[in-house]
């Protein structure tokens, strides 16, 4: 408690660059998988490479693969949202092309049989009734997002891993670990409230 009145202003401003850096990495990497969950649920052939290759992205342990992109992008907020983007592509991409995949056949056959056209069909029919499945993967990946943001304290990104960072490298600092290890639990639960506000 000592620690949260001290620090109430620092605390507020990494609790509010983890939920920006989060928010804005599962945003993108909608912008980005859900266009290729579609374009993917049409080329069967296509969707066993791509899916394939972005589950090898899942293999990568998150700390070396911002390592490369640091390399690449260099230190600070963007570095740590190109991270997110990358690991939470897999849920976004595999639930759209899953869930465009197994709509019922008989609503497509109906749909065209009163002649929509292939684009109606995708918008009005096919995409509605695979929304609750392609929502759990916007879902997972939110929980990813809030995970990896924490590590983005080690390329100068801010948030709460800062604090954790904090408490890791001082004695005694178990109040503070707990302290940031508390705020990203409290991120990942608020922002699944949210979505589910959203979504009703």
């Amino acid at each position: 408690m000592n620690y949260l009145s001290e620090n109430s202003s620092y605390i507020i401003s990494q609790f509010s660059i983890h939920l920006y850096i989060s928010i804005v990495g599962v945003v993108l990497t909608f912008l980005i998988g859900f266009p290729v969950g579609i374009f993917l649920s049409d080329n069967k052939k296509a969707a066993t490479i791509v899916i394939g290759l972005i589950n090898i992205i899942q293999t990568i342990p998150s700390i070396g693969m911002m390592t490369i992109l640091l390399i690449l992008m260099g230190l600070g907020k963007n570095t740590v949202i190109a991270t997110v983007v990358l690991y939470s592509l897999l849920p976004i991409v595999a639930n759209t092309y899953t869930g465009l995949n197994n709509v019922d056949p008989v609503y497509v056959d109906s749909a065209r049989g009163v002649g929509m056209s292939r684009f109606q069909v995708l918008y009005m029919v096919k995409i509605p009734l695979a929304m609750p499945v392609i929502l759990a993967g916007v879902r997972n990946a939110l929980v990813i997002s809030v995970g990896i943001t924490t590590i983005g304290s080690f390329v100068g990104a801010g948030g709460l891993g800062d604090i954790i960072l904090r408490g890791i490298n001082i004695t005694n600092g178990e109040p503070i670990i707990f302290v940031g290890a508390f705020l990203c639990a409290l991120i990942a639960v608020l922002m699944e409230w949210l979505f589910d506000w959203l979504i009703k």
